[in-house]
């Protein structure tokens, strides 16, 4: 299969490079490189002027193509005809020397999949369950194996919030366990949603669905929209043996009231895109668990080392939350 690579960055030109590198270096080369760039400075330019990349292909776009999902449909005009896979990556990733490989051959194993995501192996730590230990509230266990569950996931579970479905999948009320839970076992996962910095499409796919632009700027839960209405029509799945790490770079990222804002607002909007009229029950529980998650970050204001953060995001997600009563998203 033939598959090209897009990479949409924004201000990043030193991990870019540190992204194309492991590119470079990979078993299988993508048949092409689109480089979408949204900066508002030439320095990515420079950085790719003074590096060689085989098959790249550079594109600056306007101000009014400027943002995640907006570059991404830019990126997919200029994928070429004979492609058969379209894989994203974020600018801060740093990939395995078999992440393409890897990742292109679960198209052979599982054919009629739409969508095959990556697996970030750098954020979370996991272990084998021993099957003589009993596992405690503060742990997570899928799949013989144990990672250990945050204190909102702990919380959650005492006041009968947990989500109650399986990792990647979104539960009726939301707020359900990404694909971070789903342990790094090696095998295939289907799934219902994965993130869209670690990604891959079948061409096909992406001639008749484009990402929304609904999710400005930043693009906060685009990934969540975009594979929520692709597991309607058909198969997605996780790869967790392709592999990769994810930085998390600062720079580019928005200020946290605008963060706090959007986790509510478009959480509420990829919420109902999959469950357009949920139940009273999970109208209440999205409700309670939203409230709870900003509670916790009004206290994290007061206990941890960020506290201008956490009290900033709080104010966001209060403001995102209130914002709902009068001015709903409206769905595409």
């Amino acid at each position: 299969m033939k598959f090209s690579l897009i990479v949409c960055t924004y201000m990043r030109p030193e991990p870019l490079l540190k992204l194309l590198k492991s590119v470079q270096e990979q078993l299988l080369y993508p048949d092409q490189i689109i480089i979408v760039d949204g900066s508002t400075n030439d320095e990515t330019l420079g950085m790719l002027g003074a590096n060689s990349f085989k098959n790249l292909e550079y594109f600056k776009v306007s101000d009014e193509e400027r943002g995640l999902t907006k570059q991404r449909n830019f990126g997919i005009e200029k994928v070429l005809d004979s492609m058969d896979i379209v894989c994203f990556l974020d600018d801060d990733i740093v990939l395995t020397q078999t992440y393409f490989k890897t990742l292109i051959e679960t198209y052979a194993v599982f054919p009629n999949a739409l969508g095959v995501g990556g697996y970030i192996s750098n954020e979370v730590d996991w272990r084998l369950l021993n099957p003589s230990e009993g596992t405690q509230i503060d742990q997570f266990v899928y799949d013989g194996w144990v990672r250990k569950d945050g204190s909102r996931f702990v919380l959650r579970k005492k006041l009968g919030l947990d989500a109650d479905r399986k990792p990647a999948h979104l539960p009726d009320f939301a707020h359900g366990r990404s694909v971070s839970f789903l342990p790094p076992s090696g095998k295939t996962y289907k799934v219902e949603q994965f993130m869209g910095g670690v990604a891959s499409y079948k061409k096909e796919v992406l001639d008749l669905h484009k990402f929304s632009e609904y999710f400005e700027g930043y693009g906060l839960y685009e990934d969540a929209d975009f594979t929520l209405r692709l597991s309607k029509m058909g198969e997605l799945y996780v790869n967790t043996a392709a592999q990769l790490s994810h930085f998390h770079e600062a720079s580019g990222r928005p200020n946290q009231y605008s963060y706090g804002k959007m986790v509510v607002r478009n959480g509420w909007y990829v919420w109902r895109v999959r469950h357009p009229k949920p139940s009273f029950k999970a109208r209440i529980k999205w409700n309670a668990t939203a409230f709870l998650l900003t509670l916790i970050r009004f206290l994290n204001a007061v206990t941890s080392n960020e506290k201008k953060k956490a009290f900033t995001e709080a104010m966001g997600r209060t403001a995102g939350w209130l914002s709902l009563i009068f001015n709903k998203p409206r769905i595409e």
